[in-house]
């Protein structure tokens, strides 16, 4: 795909480079580092994004940071509702008459959330089937994590996000950059990287590249007796010091570096592996043996 912004004409209702700059004007806007702020200029960036995330007339799409609005006219009019989570008091003000004047026939189908996306534990309307954004590199990850642990009938998501956070949110055991988000996402879903974004479809154009990533619910999460908040607890501790053996590494979540050789034996996994390595049904199995806790059954 060309990466060359197109014309303001080629899209109709859509946003183009100067719409993008004129309202940011009107607005007083000047995109913040702050809040990892780079508006899509290119309506064929949207239209891509939107094919790419297979958002389906019969879909309750929710956006994290609609910005000025380029992407989220896209999803609007591909899906059957849209609800945008906007954390800037100027841009969430002004979005909806954005929308309105450029979509008026789908306005009853916006809803706008003016939240910080990791404090949204609802949303208005029907619950949301797909997630699509663009999200900024520095809360990426964990505003991700929170959306699919919050909202289960997500079954399909697709995020834009700097290229390196997507290397490591799609890696797989063994990856150099395989790691913490690499597993936690895999909790909930099949992972992929999707595409590459260049540049200068952003203003400010940002100094590093951006990738898609693809994330499909899973039907059930790994089978296991432990939950979420056990497996992620040993996962966090295994990553925390990369350079070291399981066993070490997880000592002070077992009580002793004995006590975690026992765990992992008892998982199958050899106490002399290290963390990226391991799948996360294997981060589950450990997280079954952790000393001194006896695991309900079947609580996710």
């Amino acid at each position: 795909m060309s990466t060359t912004p197109s014309s303001d004409t080629d899209h109709g209702h859509l946003l183009g480079p100067a719409d993008i700059r004129e309202l940011a004007a009107a607005l007083g806007v000047r995109p913040t580092k702050q809040l990892g702020q780079n508006f899509v200029i290119d309506a064929n960036t949207v239209r891509r994004i939107v094919r790419t995330a297979g958002v389906r007339p019969e879909d309750v799409v929710v956006e994290i940071g609609p910005g000025l609005g380029s992407l989220t006219l896209a999803l609007l009019e591909a899906a059957d509702r849209l609800v945008a989570v906007e954390i800037d008091p100027v841009l969430a003000q002004a979005l909806p008459t954005t929308v309105q004047a450029r979509l008026p026939g789908r306005f009853d189908r916006f809803s706008l959330v003016h939240r910080d996306a990791m404090q949204v534990d609802e949303l208005p309307g029907p619950a949301p089937t797909a997630l699509v954004a663009n999200l900024p590199y520095n809360v990426a990850v964990p505003v991700l994590l929170h959306m699919l642990a919050t909202f289960p009938t997500i079954q399909r998501t697709l995020v834009m996000v700097q290229s390196e956070v997507a290397d490591r949110l799609a890696a797989r055991p063994g990856s150099k950059v395989y790691g913490v988000p690499s597993v936690k996402a895999a909790w909930y879903a099949e992972v992929k990287r999707a595409g590459a974004i260049g540049r200068n479809v952003f203003w400010p154009a940002p100094n590093v590249d951006s990738g898609l990533v693809s994330l499909v619910r899973r039907a059930q999460p790994p089978k296991t007796s432990a939950r979420r908040e056990e497996v992620f607890a040993v996962v966090d501790a295994a990553f925390a010091q990369r350079r070291k053996t399981l066993r070490a590494a997880l000592a002070g979540w077992a009580g002793s570096a004995a006590a975690a050789e026992a765990a992992l034996t008892a998982a199958g996994v050899s106490p002399q592996a290290r963390g990226e390595a391991l799948t996360v049904e294997e981060f589950a199995a450990i997280a079954e043996h952790k000393p001194g806790i006896e695991l309900s059954r079947g609580d996710q």
